[in-house]
């Protein structure tokens, strides 16, 4: 053995003996240096779809703070399928070409970009959250909304339009249109969101979902326009690069999608071959669910699914502490941990995580490294 297979072998076993949480993973082509993936988080901030300096800026500095994935947050297909007029979009150059921009930067700083992808369905055309949340009239800029069914978000709220076979197709080709546009953005891990009572999601749950056609009815039916959309964006995103899927793994609604359902999902996606790993959230599609949430409550999700689908799963919700993090991980309950507000609260959770973990090679920045005093 060679000098310099001495010093790899030597790297291979220090990363050994580190936490689980800052050991490197790989999904096909792409390997991450650490296990903390950024949970896409609305920003509500664009401009007809455009990301800005406030993007910019908030992205950079939580990639300088060690994360191993950095996903944009929801980024959507058509102008149509914004939540809010404030949300990112791929449904054209000038978004590709702005957002290429960060993409680049985010893996300079050592992360590896990633963007989620979705159509917000019945529940677009909302004020941002800050601004009350509440579905726009035709009076504050609101637009036509799309769904499965004629079925509102909420009580009081306009009916979307139940969608045609042809509204379907024409949804299909947008998620591909927007895929190609990542990819020619160069991100490097794309997720399709289908949770939270957006689009996709919408389809599957049979609150939602009452089609008496090919694209509701029973499981399979409910799932076939997900299956499509997987199609279309496998199509445009290459085989070297992963793919995830985020889903609600219970509507916490009695009659609705279940945790069953989704390790059943979760199964067909593995036999299919083409996603990589399912981001384990839940809820969101109607306002009777019943959350009592708790530190790490949705990572028994991520658990089952990752068991009994047999496919890789991250685990989000209220993980805030590196201990409870590396808890997940080091138990084979879940490959990735998801982390949301507490990288909106510190940016450089991860490098503070590593130092109170003792991890080894974990680089800071040389313009911070007078602030490593861990």
């Amino acid at each position: 053995m060679n000098a310099k297979d001495v010093r790899a072998d030597s790297q291979e076993r220090a990363q050994d003996r580190n936490p689980r949480l800052f050991q490197p993973i790989r999904f096909r082509s792409v390997v991450a240096r650490n296990r903390i993936m950024m949970s896409p988080m609305c920003q509500y901030s664009a401009e007809d779809g455009l990301p800005n300096d406030w993007h910019f800026g908030h992205l950079a500095a939580r990639a300088a703070g060690g994360v191993g994935i950095l996903c944009v947050e929801a980024t959507h297909v058509t102008a149509q399928g914004r939540i809010t007029p404030g949300c990112l979009g791929l449904w054209n150059d000038d978004q590709r070409d702005a957002l290429a921009r960060i993409a680049a930067h985010v893996a300079r700083l050592g992360a590896v970009p990633a963007i989620q992808i979705g159509h917000a369905g019945r529940k677009a055309s909302s004020a941002r959250p800050w601004e009350g949340g509440r579905p726009l009239t035709a009076e504050k800029g609101g637009w036509e909304t799309i769904a499965p069914s004629a079925l509102p978000a909420l009580d009081g709220a306009p009916a979307p339009r139940e969608m045609t076979r042809a509204d379907i197709a024409d949804a299909v080709a947008a998620f591909a249109a927007a895929t190609r546009r990542a990819r020619e953005a160069g991100f490097r891990i794309l997720e399709v969101h289908g949770a939270h009572g957006y689009l996709i999601h919408s389809f599957l749950s049979p609150v939602s979902n009452a089609r008496g056609d090919a694209y509701g009815g029973d499981f399979d039916g409910r799932c076939r326009f997900l299956h499509e959309v997987l199609d279309a964006v496998r199509g445009e995103w290459p085989e070297e690069l992963p793919l995830f899927l985020r889903i609600s793994a219970t509507d916490w609604v009695e009659g609705g999608w279940s945790l069953e359902d989704s390790v059943e999902l979760a199964q067909a996606v593995k036999a299919r071959g083409d996603v990589d790993l399912i981001d384990c959230s839940s809820g969101g599609v109607s306002p009777a669910q019943v959350i009592r949430p708790y530190p790490g409550y949705q990572v028994p999700f991520a658990e089952e699914i990752r068991r009994r689908g047999g496919i890789p799963t991250g685990a989000v919700g209220l993980i805030s502490t590196p201990e409870q993090a590396e808890e997940v991980l080091g138990s084979e309950r879940a490959d990735l941990v998801l982390l949301g507000r507490v990288l909106l609260a510190d940016p450089h959770w991860p490098l503070r995580a590593a130092a109170r973990l003792r991890a080894g090679d974990v680089a800071w920045p040389v313009q911070y490294a007078r602030g490593n005093i861990f």
